[in-house]
């Protein structure tokens, strides 16, 4: 049986967790280690720990992969393989060279497009049509590593990163499962990434997400999407934050980021359209339709 270590943190990685534990030995679990999140500044688990837990997995949490007590555990569990995905950490060479079939990565693109933290983010934001999952060996590089196999899905008009992000993670986790086997025996060999076309999706950032209404409409409107649910894109309004959820484009022409109200919905100019504002959250209250929040935003 062959013995698979994981690496992995965010929801993104689970269903290939889950799949791997029902097909493979897996004999432990990396992750990142709990953080502090929300108001309370509790200890988070990362997600992927409370899975493997579940499932009964050794687990190791460290800062950086290259402390040696993370080394020896890896050491120890003696991998054939190992498995990452979403993990959130460079691995380096002595990592890579350790198990005999390498490490395998389950990346959120068609590679050589968007590698980086960030793919199905960057996908929205920039209008691709469609994007994928790329099974790849990996290299010292970030993401440059020869592809093994690829699965491709269409992106609607509507899909924002959350949706992506849940339909990207049951295709990879699938693909990753249909490609070990043909892997394992030697009946795919990894083909190097061409260079042309690569792109590189950076990690997000929250100020990235203030809409800046000399953009066209329709990139503002992908920009919401892209961040959605996070970092979240928003706009300034009487002095607080306005969380803007959902929006769409319509023709119109007014000063640039001039409030009005289009069919008793709140939007602002663009540079070129309006955008419309269709569902908003502000500071300190739960998310509401346009329409409700002009009920309340007399000022708008």
């Amino acid at each position: 049986m062959i013995k698979v270590v994981f690496m992995g943190s965010p929801d993104f990685a689970l269903p290939a967790l889950q799949a791997l534990a029902q097909r493979y030995e897996v004999v432990g679990a990396v992750t990142q280690p709990d953080r502090a999140s929300g108001r309370g500044r509790e200890l988070k688990p990362p997600s992927v720990k409370v899975l493997a837990q579940e499932l009964g997995l050794p687990i190791i949490q460290p800062e950086k992969l290259r402390q040696p007590e993370a080394m020896d555990q890896l050491r120890r569990w003696n991998p054939d393989l190992i498995v990452v995905a979403a993990f959130g950490q460079i691995l380096r060479k002595d990592v890579l060279d350790l198990p005999r079939f390498g490490c395998i990565n389950v990346h959120a693109s068609l590679l050589p497009r968007w590698r980086g933290a960030a793919p199905i983010n960057a996908a929205l934001l920039h209008g691709d049509e469609e994007t994928g999952v790329t099974i790849m060996k990996m290299d010292v590089g970030l993401d440059t590593g020869p592809i093994l196999t690829r699965s491709t899905i269409r992106l609607t008009p509507n899909d924002t990163a959350g949706s992506g992000f849940e339909s990207l993670s049951r295709l990879g986790a699938e693909l990753l499962i249909d490609t070990l086997p043909d892997y394992l025996s030697g009946k795919i060999q990894p083909v190097p990434q061409p260079e042309e076309g690569a792109t590189y999706a950076p990690m997000l950032k929250k100020e990235e997400g203030k809409l800046d209404f000399m953009h066209p409409a329709e990139e503002l409107e992908r920009r919401v999407r892209a961040f959605n649910p996070w970092p979240g894109a928003f706009m300034e309004f009487e002095g607080t934050l306005l969380k803007v959820h959902r929006t769409h484009v319509e023709q119109g022409k007014a000063e640039v980021g001039q409030r009005l109200i289009y069919r008793d919905q709140p939007a602002v100019a663009a540079e070129d359209r309006l955008l419309v504002l269709d569902e908003v959250q502000p500071a300190g209250k739960k998310p509401m339709s346009g329409k409700s929040f002009l009920a309340g935003a007399r000022n708008w």
